[in-house]
């Protein structure tokens, strides 16, 4: 059994649901599971619409005529989905009259999106002779719990999914699956968070059992750092696990950070492909990896952090002193990312997008605390990097022959990554030059 996730770029419309259709047809003896992302923009248009329903805006019509375009392009009647765009309307009224959308309201409209697509999909591939039926996840076990925007499987949940598709799916059938979304115990609509379906995908292979989990994009697989910076970025053939969490839990561009969890569970690889290059290798992520070719493997970033600091005299002799951050932190549900600590200063790295005015007050009660905004982590990724003499030396140099500040340092004792602080607007350099010292052929 094979699971095959397509993104939102490769189901965008009909020309490329017919290349999806050919890919899925060549591997009909591998018996199939498709999970789909919603349509290229779709989900986009959903939260919007929602956001503006708060506001006393209702407008369906930009989604509904999304929808409505693929439909025509696929051939179904452009009305085939009509009752879900009456329960997206009525869900928007309904929004409009509480000026609110909550959380677990705004995973419900999300859904649609991927609800939307596996059905234009479905339609596509039976109409083209190979034989297929739309499913949501939550009917084939996907059960969640209740953490709306960020939901994970229930524990145990394996036995029922297997259950689920063998009594759900007939023999000879492709079920075409959402990605993204699944539901609780108590039957409310959950989703996986934004860019989710590479996680669902893994979540399903785990629990059916799959051989391989292929994740289609539209690049050739992981490369050695993102080509828009790098015109000469290249394909890495094979990659570790371990490697591959980094990149992607560091910005890499290919996949979901959570989307190897599953995978790693259960030793399923996960191979990345091209659905506009199908005959492309690609990547292809086990547990141990393949011979490495160069000193690093690849360099990632993440732009928009923020900085916090803490000055305190408190630290000197105080054990004890950075569980009380943490724990103001941790309730906040704040992730970091980076760490530096001094005698008597710690400097941590967090999302700029994380809500931290609350947050500064209550760690100002232990310290003087400045937030600088607009920090890149950049990410040097690969195997055995402390038994490198000269690694750190060459990252540095380049940064240096391109006169670039470093502002934080993190060597973590995993040894398989070097992160660096720079300015957002230093990004553009740092990573070229970074992968021209270090992979950058001849």
């Amino acid at each position: 059994m094979l699971v095959m996730k397509f993104g939102g770029s490769s189901v965008a419309d009909a020309r490329q649901i017919d290349k999806v259709c050919e890919i899925v047809r060549g591997r009909l003896d591998r018996r199939p599971i498709v999970v789909a992302s919603a349509h290229k923009g779709m989900t986009d248009l959903l939260i919007q619409a929602a956001r503006a329903a708060a506001r006393g805006e209702v407008d369906a019509g930009p989604l509904v005529e999304r929808q409505r375009s693929v439909l025509r392009g696929v051939g179904a009647d452009e009305w085939m989905l009509d009752h879900y765009f009456r329960e997206i309307e009525d869900l928007l009224r309904g929004i409009s009259l509480v000026r609110e959308v909550s959380p677990r309201v705004l995973d419900y409209m999300a859904g649609f999106g991927e609800r939307l697509s596996v059905r234009a999909i479905a339609y596509y591939f039976s109409r083209h002779g190979l034989p297929a039926e739309a499913y949501d996840a939550f009917e084939l076990g996907f059960v969640t719990d209740d953490t709306f925007g960020n939901a994970r499987p229930v524990r145990g949940y394996e036995e029922g999914m297997r259950a689920a598709f063998t009594a759900r799916v007939p023999p000879g059938v492709v079920p075409v699956v959402t990605g993204f979304i699944g539901k609780t115990r108590g039957g409310e609509l959950t989703t996986v968070g934004r860019n989710g379906s590479d996680y669902s995908a893994t979540v399903i292979a785990a629990g059916v059992g799959a051989e391989e989990c292929e994740i289609w994009t539209d690049t050739d697989g992981v490369m050695t750092t993102d080509p828009n910076l790098v015109p000469s970025a290249r394909n890495i053939p094979v990659m570790s696990f371990a490697e591959a969490s980094e990149l992607a839990y560091y910005g890499g561009r290919v996949l979901h950070p959570s989307t190897l969890l599953p995978a790693i569970e259960k030793n399923i690889p996960v191979r990345v492909l091209n659905t506009n290059r199908p005959d492309h290798p690609g990547t292809v992520i086990t547990e141990s990896g393949g011979a490495t070719t160069g000193p690093v493997t690849s360099i990632a970033y993440k732009s928009h952090q923020a900085v916090i600091t803490i000055d305190s005299a408190k630290m000197l002799g105080q054990p004890g002193f950075l569980a009380k951050v943490f724990e103001i932190l941790g309730r906040a549900r704040i992730d970091v990312d980076m760490i530096s600590t001094s005698e008597v200063t710690v400097s941590m790295t967090v999302s700029g997008q994380a809500p931290l005015a609350d947050v500064v007050h209550e760690l100002e009660q232990h310290g003087r605390v400045t937030v600088a905004r607009e920090r890149s982590i950049i990410c040097v990724v690969g195997r055995d990097l402390r038994s490198k003499p000269g690694l750190a030396a060459r990252v540095f140099g380049a940064l240096a022959s391109a006169e670039i500040n470093v502002e934080m340092i993190s060597h973590g004792a995993n040894n398989i990554n070097l992160s660096l602080l720079v300015d957002d607007r230093a990004v553009k350099r740092a990573v070229p030059a970074i992968h021209a010292a270090l992979l950058d052929e001849g």
